[in-house]
C-alpha cells in the first residue's frame, strides 16, 4: 500500500484515458457526432422561443398537430435507414458494390411507395386528429397543410442510411444547420411581430422540406461516387435473400410502430387524455430532456455503422470496447445532467435570472408544472441513453425479431397501464409509465445483445487489441 498505491491508481487512470484517446473506433464516432451537435443546439433554443411565443395551450396544440402528422408518416415507415445501414454496410465491408447498389435501389422504391400511402392516410385521418387530439375540428386544414411534409420526405430514410454508411455526417450537419438557422429567423420574426400558430407551422414545414430534400440530393451525389454512376441499374437478383430482407424490413417497421405507440406519441396521447395545455407541459418536458441528452443523440446514428462493421469483420474485442466506452460517456453525462437539473432545474428554467444587470427567463412561469414530468422522464431516458446501443447490437446480429418482441411486450405493458389508470391517475402517471417502458425494454435488450457476443468478447481476451 503506502505511497505506491496512489501512484498505481493514477497510472491505471492515465492508461484508461490514453486507451480512450487511442481508440480509433471511438474517435471516429465522437468526431462524426460532433458534426451534428451545433444544429441540435439551435433547434433546442428555437423550441424555447416558440414555447414562450405561443403559451402552454397553443404550444401544446402545435405539438399535437406536428406529432400526429409525424406519427401517421412513421406508422407506414419501414425504417429504411436501418435496412440500408445493415445491408449496404455489410456489402461494402465485403467489397460487393453491386449488391450494395441493389439494396439502395430497393430501399428507395419501397420507401417512396410507403410515403405516398402515408400521405393518403393522413388526408383521411386529419379530421380525427383535429377533433379528438387537438380538441378543435377547425384545425383540420392545418393538419393537412403540415402533412405536405410527408411528400418532401419520400426517400429520406434511404438517403440518410446512405450518408451514414458512407460517413458523410458533416454534410447532414450542414443541412440541419441551414434549416435550423432559417426556421429560427422566421420564428424570431414571428415573435417580434406578434405571430401565432400559423406562422410557426409554416416555419416548421419549411424546415421539414429542407430536411427531407437535402439528404436526397447529397445521397444521390455520394452514392454515385461510391457505387458508380450506373448504381441504379443494379439487378434485384443481387439482393440478399428476399425472405431475410423482407423479414428484417417488416421487423424494423413493427419496431418503429411499437416505439410510436409506446414512446414517440406522448404529446398527442397526453392531448387525447388531458387536453392541449397538459400536452404543452409534456412538450416542454420532452424538449428539456432532449436538450440534456443532445450530446448523446448523435452517437446513435454514428455508432450503428461502426457496430455493423465490427460485427461483420468479427472484431469482437474492439466491438465490446466500443460499447463499454460509449456507455461510459453517455451514462456519465446522463448522471451529471440529471443531478444538475434536480438541484437547479426550477431556478434555471422557470424563474427569472439576473445577469449583468438584466433579467432573463428561459421558460415562462406558466410552464412550471412541466418540472415534475421532466424529473420522472429523466430516469427512463437516462437508462435508455446510457445503453442506446442495445437495439443496434441486436440488429447487427440479425436479431431484429427479438428486439421487436421485447419492445412489443414492454409496449403492451405500458398501453395496458394507460388504459387502466388514465386519465384518473393524473398526467404524472403517464411519465412514470414511459420511464418504466425505457428501463424494462432497454435492460432486456442489453442482456440479450451481450449474450450474443462470442466467448472471446465476453471474456475480454486480447483486450489489448486495437
Amino acid at each position: 500500500m503506502g505511497e505506491g498505491h496512489p501512484h498505481r491508481l493514477m497510472a491505471r487512470l492515465w492508461e484508461r484515458v490514453r486507451a480512450f484517446a487511442e481508440d480509433r473506433l471511438l474517435r471516429r464516432v465522437v468526431r462524426n457526432s460532433a458534426y451534428l451537435f451545433i444544429s441540435n443546439v439551435i433547434a433546442a433554443v428555437l423550441g424555447i422561443v416558440t414555447a414562450n411565443l405561443l403559451g402552454a395551450s397553443v404550444f401544446g396544440t402545435l405539438g399535437i398537430l406536428t406529432g400526429f402528422v409525424t406519427d401517421v408518416n412513421r406508422l407506414f415507415s419501414f425504417r429504411m435507414n436501418d435496412v440500408v445501414v445493415r445491408y449496404m454496410g455489410e456489402a461494402l465491408a465485403q467489397r460487393d458494390k453491386a449488391r450494395a447498389a441493389a439494396v439502395v435501389k430497393a430501399a428507395a422504391l419501397i420507401e417512396g411507395a410507403a410515403s405516398l400511402f402515408a400521405f393518403l392516410a393522413l388526408l383521411a385521418l386529419a379530421p380525427v386528429g383535429a377533433r379528438y387530439f387537438a380538441k378543435d375540428a377547425s384545425l383540420t386544414p392545418l393538419f393537412i397543410l403540415y402533412g405536405g411534409s410527408i411528400l418532401t420526405n419520400l426517400v429520406n430514410e434511404t438517403s440518410t442510411g446512405v450518408l451514414q454508411v458512407t460517413g458523410h455526417f458533416r454534410s447532414q450537419a450542414l443541412i440541419n444547420l441551414a434549416q435550423s438557422v432559417l426556421v429560427a429567423l422566421i420564428i424570431v420574426h414571428a415573435a417580434l411581430t406578434g405571430g401565432g400558430l400559423l406562422e410557426v407551422l409554416w416555419a416548421y414545414l419549411l424546415g421539414k422540406v429542407i430536411l427531407g430534400l437535402g439528404p436526397v440530393g447529397l445521397a444521390l451525389y455520394w452514392v454515385g461516387r461510391v457505387l458508380g454512376r450506373d448504381w441504379w441499374r443494379a439487378s434485384f437478383a443481387l439482393l440478399p435473400p428476399w425472405k431475410e430482407l423482407v423479414r428484417f424490413g417488416i421487423s424494423t417497421n413493427f419496431s418503429g410502430t411499437i416505439n410510436l405507440i409506446a414512446r414517440d406519441s406522448e404529446v398527442p396521447l397526453v392531448g387525447f387524455f388531458f387536453g392541449p395545455q397538459i400536452a404543452g407541459y409534456y412538450k416542454i418536458a420532452l424538449q428539456v430532456v432532449n436538450l440534456l441528452i443532445m450530446p448523446i443523440n448523435p452517437f446513435i446514428g454514428t455508432t450503428y455503422p461502426e457496430i455493423t462493421r465490427a460485427w461483420a469483420a468479427r472484431e469482437w474485442t474492439r466491438l465490446k470496447n466500443l460499447l463499454r466506452r460509449v456507455s461510459f460517456v453517455a451514462g456519465g453525462w446522463s448522471v451529471l445532467a440529471g443531478a444538475g437539473l434536480a438541484l437547479f432545474g426550477e431556478a434555471l428554467l422557470f424563474r427569472p435570472i439576473a445577469f449583468f444587470g438584466r433579467t432573463f427567463q428561459v421558460y415562462k412561469a406558466e410552464y412550471l408544472p412541466a418540472l415534475p414530468v421532466l424529473m420522472i422522464l429523466l430516469v427512463g431516458y437516462g437508462v435508455a441513453n446510457t445503453f442506446f446501443w442495445s437495439r443496434l447490437l441486436l440488429l447487427s446480429q440479425s436479431k431484429a425479431d427479438q428486439a421487436l418482441r421485447i419492445s412489443f411486450l414492454a409496449m403492451l405493458g405500458k398501453l395496458a397501464l394507460a388504459v387502466l389508470f388514465l386519465p384518473a391517475a393524473g398526467y404524472l402517471m403517464e411519465a412514470v409509465f414511459l420511464s418504466g417502458y425505457f428501463i424494462v425494454s432497454t435492460g432486456w435488450m442489453v442482456v440479450l445483445g451481450l449474450r450474443g457476443l462470442p466467448a472471446a468478447a465476453q471474456d475480454g481476451e486480447a483486450a489489448g487489441e486495437d
